[in-house]
């Protein structure tokens, strides 16, 4: 380990490059996934927790536990940092149904709190600026950060923006599956009412929304949202955009994956892809997803639930049982086919701008050799095998979404001046 000035050095260097190495990065050095985890920073842009997570002990964040992401599954996968996500799903806009979701925004923001400034303060600290991710990780610990997915979560209260910021929300999704007062969605949901383009790409409102969200610092999140809106997106913000958790069209034909001008339009924005690792995205397969929703709507018809109450559907015994019959007839994705979609977009727009993201939930999310946060060297190891570098897998799994972190913090401080 590099100390003192040394080391105070070599992270300022490091900072300007992106590449957040914590030693040498030789090309000439014999890797493995473990030892490479020893020296890089890894941060998983998307990790979404249940609604009772560290209030119930099922979803005891410090103990191991049955969720795919823990603090000892951390420690074991060398993953150093993440982003929890304050997820709210779509409804109908509604005064009541707005105020149900900033109610449950706000129970995410302090469960993520209660784990990091009360529970186990001792083994990981929130994170407010990318230098405080560097600070954390140095001192020992792991390293959350908030992330929020649906702008849903504001309604019609522009004020939340800030509000949230305030709470440690660093990165926002206009929108999810449904269109919201923000933007459209690029799966409109007709039992919503949606139409196929609600306000043609982002609402008058929406663009006041960006302009905040510039304002404090929050990175603008375009995964979720239609191609108009992420288009109208781009153009609006002032800081670099992120696709918090997407994959490549090409590849998987799929209306929540990026086409391939519009990952050059990200990356000219100087932004990054965080390729999402949920087995859906990463290859297609319409039997597998008839048969999910199918038993989506079979749980949730015999608990009395809404068709897209996904948490407390997972939550059953009929859906556990449900859901590995259906991996057995119809087999996820491997991490190799997932490693493909980050070489699509590393060769199509640079390594630069490519990042990573698991997509994990409760007891879901991930692709075989990655399916949960231990199995985490499994991605670098098959990043190894196809010839990248130590400083490319650097960049990859962290350093291009700390640089464009940090470049929202000097547009926030510019725009406040």
């Amino acid at each position: 380990m590099i100390k003192g000035t040394i080391y105070i050095i070599l992270r300022a260097a490091i900072v300007v490059t992106g590449i957040l190495c914590l030693g040498a990065c030789g090309e000439n050095d014999v890797n493995t996934p473990e030892s490479i985890h020893e020296k890089i920073l890894t941060i998983d842009s998307h990790v979404d927790i249940p609604n009772d997570f560290t209030f119930l002990p099922q979803y005891d964040p410090g103990k191991l536990s049955g969720m795919k992401m823990d603090l000892p599954k951390m420690q074991s996968g060398g993953l150093d940092a993440a982003f929890f996500i304050v997820y709210v799903g779509q409804s109908k806009r509604t005064e009541e149904n707005y105020a149900a979701a900033k109610k449950l925004a706000l129970r995410k923001f302090e469960a993520i709190h209660r784990m990091t400034d009360e529970l186990y303060s001792d083994q990981i600290s929130m994170a407010y600026h990318p230098e405080d991710v560097r600070r954390i990780h140095n001192e020992g610990r792991k390293v959350a950060i908030i992330g929020i997915e649906n702008g849903y979560v504001i309604g019609k209260d522009i004020t939340l923006v800030e509000d949230y910021y305030r709470r440690g929300g660093r990165y926002m999704t206009l929108a999810h599956n449904g269109h919201n007062d923000i933007c459209d969605s690029s799966q409109p949901q007709e039992k919503y009412g949606d139409s196929p383009s609600e306000h043609g790409g982002i609402s008058d409102f929406g663009k006041q929304v960006i302009g905040e969200m510039n304002r404090v610092g929050m990175m603008v999140d375009i995964s979720h949202v239609s191609v108009d809106c992420m288009a109208q997106a781009l153009e609006l913000t002032k800081a670099p955009a992120i696709a918090s958790h997407s994959s490549v069209r090409a590849l998987a034909d799929h209306p929540r994956n990026m086409t391939d001008d519009q990952m050059k339009a990200l990356a000219e924005n100087g932004g990054v892809m965080q390729i999402v690792a949920y087995t859906g995205f990463v290859k297609t397969d319409p039997a597998r997803e008839e048969a999910l929703m199918g038993l989506y709507a079979k749980v949730a018809e015999l608990h009395g639930l809404s068709d897209d109450d996904y948490n407390n559907i997972e939550n059953t015994p009929e859906w556990k049982q449900g859901a590995d019959a259906i991996d057995q007839q119809f087999p996820i994705a491997t991490v190799s086919e997932y490693i493909d979609h980050v070489d699509y977009a590393v060769k199509l727009i640079g390594i630069d701008h490519v990042g990573i993201s698991a997509d994990f939930y409760d007891y879901g999310g991930g692709v075989t050799g990655w399916l949960d946060v231990s199995e985490s060297p499994n991605v670098t190891r098959e990043l190894l095998g196809r010839g990248y570098s130590e400083q490319d897998i650097a960049k990859i799994w962290g350093g291009n979404l700390m640089r464009v972190w940090a470049e929202a913090d000097r547009v926030a401080a510019r725009l406040q001046e």
